[in-house]
């Protein structure tokens, strides 16, 4: 009889996300993959296989990650301290070289791998390859080379998936101006945004190490599960989205405003967070959508 009952459980769990597979399918979504979950072997795991899922049940996929932890290691080996103004990496030269190396090459290549170690079919890029990303630096020079988002070409993403692959992108732009042809270093939600603006996507999510938009801090059950687009300055105002979510959200107004027609924020340290939000009426973290 248990058995019976599990298997009737797993049924209805299927049943109860085929309407949202329809929903997604043929549609593009953009994930930000970031936080604990890049760290976590567990969830790492299981972002992986929400990721794959994804795509087997068509829909097209498009996985931008950061990689703070493991550029801050690098440089500790190198005896280089990491330093930060106003959230954003300082990054000199060889700070440059070291970002550069660690997100396009090792962080990018390791997660390609494991999607294709799962049985999925991904491939690896960063905002350099076919000039994707064009950045122009930071007027501010305390910066040193970050770059803002002038363009995004979406031919090689739009190629990619035409040819069933999950790109995965890493956040290092091609210079433009005075750094023609030079790498930047671009912050990972603000490409994820653009990105996802670019595509026309159906959903931007962005995977944090928080629950959400909270009412009160303080309080994890006050969790703001959906809000308009028109509601979110307003809620700036009464401090509601304050400090590192203020950023977040921002990067949800950008998608918004350029034809997304929704965007999460959802808490990536829990397992399959993804598919919570995907495939649930409940959903995880908070959804602001495009709706007045």
């Amino acid at each position: 009889m248990s058995e019976t009952i599990n298997y009737q459980g797993r049924v209805e769990l299927l049943v109860h996300a085929l309407p949202y597979i329809q929903r997604y399918q043929g549609k593009t979504i953009v994930v930000k993959y970031g936080g604990n979950a890049m760290i976590n072997g567990v969830l790492k795991a299981a972002v992986i296989q929400d990721v794959i899922l994804m795509a087997c049940v068509g829909i097209r996929t498009v996985l931008v990650h950061g990689g703070g932890p493991e550029i801050d290691e690098m440089l500790k080996k190198i005896g280089k301290e990491s330093r930060f103004i106003d959230g954003l990496r300082y990054t000199d030269g060889e700070t440059m070289e070291v970002v550069q190396m660690v997100l396009c090459g090792k962080v990018n290549k390791d997660i390609t791998a494991l999607i294709q170690q799962a049985g999925g079919k991904a491939i690896g890029l960063c905002g350099i390859d076919g000039a994707m990303l064009k950045a122009v630096r930071k007027s501010d020079d305390d910066f040193g080379l970050v770059g803002d988002i002038e363009d995004v070409d979406i031919s090689i993403l739009n190629s990619a998936l035409g040819a069933g692959f999950i790109p995965v992108v890493s956040s290092v732009a091609y210079g433009l101006g005075i750094d023609n042809g030079k790498p930047l270093n671009v912050n990972a939600d603000i490409a994820a945004a653009q990105i996802a603006a670019a595509l026309s996507a159906e959903k931007l999510v962005l995977m944090t190490d928080v629950q959400g938009i909270l009412r009160n801090v303080d309080d994890p059950n006050s969790l703001i599960k959906t809000a308009a687009r028109s509601e979110l300055e307003h809620l700036k105002k009464k401090g509601v989205i304050s400090k590192g979510m203020i950023p977040k959200v921002d990067c949800c107004t950008f998608a918004l405003d350029g034809g997304v027609k929704k965007a999460s924020i959802i808490d990536g340290r829990l397992p399959h967070a993804l598919l919570i939000e995907m495939f649930t009426d409940e959903g995880i973290g908070t959804m602001m959508t495009s709706v007045v």
